[in-house]
């Protein structure tokens, strides 16, 4: 594994949802906590940002052009032509002190996304699939902050996130979406980081962001660690993988929670970084808007 470089030494006070779109050959990720999309073109260096209304999860392209945006409050279409977004769905509309977190997509267009309190105490997050126009709650609830999911690469198994808990669940995905039970995938002692992003390679491998942790690091299957990736950065919050043959790891950082003495210590806390990987990631599938004809 090649050591990772920054690539925009952007500050982000909390880099997340990282998504490779091959349509135009781009990373594309969010700032949360400054309401901000941005996007970064590798083979020219172009880097772009627009603004949110609210905090913003995740983007993921949509199959109809533009993007579905996770903001506070809902799921919502942007058009990075003009900067506008547009309802789609509300979710949890009696929870105002939640928001959307993070978000992928399957190989059959659905979304699958969680909610988390904002203030990270509060177990009232849950994770969601939409599918056929609807917001359809998926079973997976009670959890503080909310991470992923990731799918493998036949979308039949889906991994989620409790974050303050360290683990990592994973359940068989039936054809008609619907969740089995979950298992205890993973669980980490707090002292090597907290799980944050989770992403899932060709070979079925999970790889996972550990804020706090200075690492990225490779699953097997079968939950064995086979791979680490160190930064020079502590808060390590999710890994895709990217280019035109996928095997360049991009992954999003955090200025969140660091002290100024850990700030000043730590000059690129925030930045986007790359690295070079040997097995390429997944294709991300545009989310399917319209419902199945």
């Amino acid at each position: 594994m090649g050591n990772p470089t920054s690539v925009w030494p952007i500050g982000a006070t909390l880099g997340e949802g990282p998504v490779w779109v091959e349509r135009d050959d781009a990373l594309w990720f969010t700032d949360i906590k400054q309401r901000k999309i941005h996007r970064f073109d590798p083979a020219s260096g172009g880097r772009r940002t627009w603004s949110a209304p609210s905090e913003v999860g995740f983007l993921l392209p949509a199959g109809s052009g533009g993007f579905v945006a996770g903001l506070e409050n809902g799921l919502y279409h942007f058009d990075e032509r003009t900067g506008a977004f547009s309802l789609i769905a509300e979710v949890e509309p009696e929870l105002p002190g939640n928001r959307l977190n993070d978000g992928v997509t399957d190989p059959f267009g659905r979304l699958w996304f969680g909610t988390m309190d904002n203030g990270e105490t509060s177990a009232s997050g849950s994770f969601y699939r939409f599918e056929g126009g609807r917001v359809i709650p998926t079973g997976l609830r009670g959890i503080a902050i909310t991470n992923g999911p990731a799918l493998s690469p036949d979308g039949r198994i889906l991994y989620w996130v409790d974050t303050l808990a360290n683990t990592i669940g994973a359940c068989h995905v039936a054809s008609d979406g619907t969740l089995g039970p979950s298992r205890e995938f993973l669980r980490l002692d707090p002292s090597s980081g907290h799980i944050d992003g989770p992403s899932v390679d060709s070979e079925g491998c999970l790889w996972i962001g550990l804020f706090g942790g200075w690492e990225a690091r490779r699953y097997s299957p079968g939950g064995e660690l086979v791979r680490s990736v160190r930064f020079p950065t502590a808060n390590i919050t999710k890994v895709v993988f990217g280019g035109r043959d996928r095997r360049t790891g991009y992954a999003t950082t955090a200025r969140h929670l660091l002290r100024p003495e850990q700030l000043e210590s730590q000059p690129e806390a925030g930045d986007l970084f790359e690295f070079a990987a040997q097995v390429p990631g997944i294709p991300c599938t545009p989310v399917a808007l319209e419902p199945a004809a």
